[in-house]
């Protein structure tokens, strides 16, 4: 699949995450004998979802104030460029050492470079892993056909992450053009058209710690017109304050409602 730079009219306060997909893809991924190589930072081990193995990819389409990965987000000059079949044979070599039936692509946005994910995708699928596809949601809200290929698989779970409450607190919180956070809106409606069953199938997670109460409110209301399934399995996300973060939401001016500490 080759992403499009359309939808540039609709960016009038920021840059187009849509647009710069595509430039990113170019860096982070390469087609080697009509296979689809991308970059990664590292592969591990951890305590999320109850034990999970995890791939963290370099190449995010935003440029999130509080992201925990700010330091090999964007790095291309870091990493491996590795095929989907050692990417997947990474991640079943760290689940079968700790036990884990759960795997996920984490760091940067894993729609980037799609072709590359279905591939991981059919792999875990093949091999009887749950999959957790973690994504801001915007290039499966703009691109239907992206929406309706995750679909086609039976052992995805896809976890919606929104940034903020509201296009004004997507800006806030992104630099990315206000309009863009409509997109995360159409992916959950998106993946609902094409049979992903709300809360169990389709996760909402929303980044709440710069976020007032009635914005939360308004919101749930919104997902709630989507899906009234929707609300009930809501994973509230709070900033975790890693030194590092702490140091750019400071540089940023920035202080959180709401916050945990590692």
């Amino acid at each position: 699949m080759v992403l499009s730079n359309e939808g540039n009219e609709e960016c009038i306060d920021g840059y187009n995450p849509i647009k710069l997909s595509d430039l990113i893809a170019k860096r982070v991924s390469k087609v080697i004998k009509r296979v689809v190589y991308r970059k990664y930072f590292r592969f591990r081990g951890g305590r999320w979802y109850g034990g999970i193995a995890t791939a963290d990819t370099i190449g995010c389409n935003l440029q999130c104030k509080f992201c925990w990965a700010w330091y090999f987000r964007n790095r291309y000059d870091k990493g491996e460029l590795l095929s989907p079949s050692e990417v997947f044979t990474k991640l079943d070599r760290i689940a079968r050492r700790y036990g884990y039936n759960l795997l996920r692509l984490s760091g940067g946005e894993p729609t980037i470079a799609p072709e590359h994910l279905f591939e991981v995708l059919k792999l875990a699928q093949e091999h009887g892993y749950t999959f957790i596809l973690e994504t801001n949601g915007l290039l499966i809200g703009y691109y239907n056909d992206l929406a309706k290929r995750i679909a086609n698989f039976n052992n995805v779970i896809v976890r919606v992450s929104f940034k903020g409450t509201n296009p004004k607190e997507f800006k806030l919180l992104t630099n990315a053009c206000s309009a863009m956070f409509n997109y995360q809106l159409r992916a959950i409606e998106n993946l609902l058209t094409y049979g992903l069953k709300p809360g169990s199938e389709v996760i909402v997670a929303v980044m709440i710690s710069f976020s007032k109460d009635e914005d939360i409110s308004k919101l749930l209301l919104r997902l709630a017109s989507i899906n009234p399934d929707l609300v009930n399995a809501i994973d509230w996300e709070v900033v975790i304050m890693y030194p590092h973060v702490k140091r750019i939401l400071k540089a940023y001016k920035l202080r959180p409602y709401r916050y945990v500490n590692p």
